[in-house]
């Protein structure tokens, strides 16, 4: 009789996150997972047994753990994420150590997360690896640092760029996203969440704004550099009803599973600033329509994954250009899998299964489920879905 897996789940208790995975878990007639909050390992006090297998999940629905990591009292401020990145790398490094030395198992690599939460170097690697990506003269390890808004400019007068998203290196979820776009006159203008106070902090807004003077936005610039800043050109995307659309692809054990479809009528396409859930099937038809396979962007996306082989769950941001025929990534994220309802994509084998279900048919291809009886596995080639 196989042995009943002794399941750690590291994340915000009383979150979604954690309550999905722990309903997929029950689906599948798997035991419950044993859960540690993020405070409880930023502390030092996490302990783990031999024999335990260690799930990692979002801090970010936590707000005593962004309270520790960022130090800001007031969740909506966007100023700490390079604090958040330098205790965040810290800890899970730590916590690595503790695992390993308990004889528990981490199901994920610390070192991947490092990359991928710091948008320069997983830029850097995504291009080194052949992926398609939009041009940034901030990519990799070497690039030069981006001390304010002067830096910006120089940076992307050199490369040629008039229209560019900077974005803070260590951000998510939009925070500190700005898409600006220049001209030969000198006219600047940025569309973006970021909200500035009387005094001069920042807040992240549920309403995007545009500010259209060059001296607004080199504020804003200048106040998010000391947490780190990237830089990459404002690809024109497809479009969808006259809404710009882009694509967010979890790939599991390198198979791409679920796809959703977000449009917007600005840049960013987030669902919390006012994206909605395109029309997928129209999106297949269209890239069929212009001479391309919906196989060849999940296979783009599948790439991608293969960049970080030690990360089993990632989500991919897919670009599709103007005319659906192409396609580039925007960014690849850790936790990108908080899609409810979303099931998955014909032929991925996660048919029936929302994105949590599927990893754990993924990591416990045993277990009951009663959706389906296909097994997911990795694949090197193109996706058949």
């Amino acid at each position: 009789m196989t042995a009943r897996p002794r399941l750690v789940v590291v994340g915000d208790p009383a979150g979604r996150r954690v309550a999905f995975f722990q309903d997929a878990l029950r689906t599948a007639g798997l035991p419950e997972a044993r859960v540690v909050s993020w405070p409880e390992v930023l502390h030092g006090r996490a302990r783990f047994a031999e024999g335990e297998t260690v799930r990692l999940d979002s801090p970010g629905e936590d707000p005593e753990a962004d309270r520790l990591l960022r130090e800001v009292d007031d969740p909506a401020r966007v100023e700490g994420t390079g604090r958040w990145y330098e205790r965040f790398v810290a800890a899970t490094a730590d916590l690595a150590r503790s695992v390993t030395e308990a004889g528990a198992v981490l199901v994920d690599d610390p070192t991947e997360l490092a990359a991928l939460f710091d948008k320069r170097l997983s830029h850097g690697l995504l291009h080194a690896a052949g992926v398609a990506v939009p041009e940034s003269p901030t990519s990799g390890p070497s690039a030069p640092a981006v001390r304010g808004w002067e830096d910006v400019k120089c940076l992307t007068a050199e490369s040629g760029l008039r229209r560019f998203f900077v974005k803070l290196a260590h951000g998510s979820s939009a925070s500190g996203v700005l898409a600006v776009e220049t001209n030969a006159a000198g006219r600047v203008q940025a569309t973006t969440s970021v909200e500035r106070g009387p005094d001069g902090p920042l807040f992240n807004s549920l309403r995007v704004r545009r500010y259209t003077s060059e001296h607004e936005v080199a504020a804003i610039v200048d106040a998010l550099a000391p947490d780190g800043l990237h830089v990459e050109r404002w690809l024109p995307k497809a479009a969808q009803g006259g809404r710009a659309a882009d694509l967010r692809v979890v790939v599991i054990d390198g198979r791409a599973t679920h796809a959703v479809l977000r449009t917007s009528r600005s840049p960013m396409t987030n669902l919390h600033l006012g994206g909605t859930r395109g029309d997928l099937d129209a999106a297949r038809a269209a890239i069929a329509g212009a001479g391309a396979r919906w196989s060849d962007a999940l296979d783009v996306c599948e790439r991608a994954a293969a960049v970080f082989p030690g990360t089993r769950c990632v989500g991919v941001d897919l670009l599709p250009a103007t005319g659906w025929r192409r396609f580039a990534v925007g960014e690849v994220n850790a936790f990108g899998d908080l899609l409810p309802g979303l099931t998955g994509l014909p032929g991925s084998g996660a048919e029936g299964l929302d994105t949590y279900a599927a990893q754990v048919a993924a990591q416990f291809p045993d277990s009951r489920t009663p959706h389906t009886t296909t097994r997911i596995t990795r694949t090197t080639g193109t996706s058949t879905a």
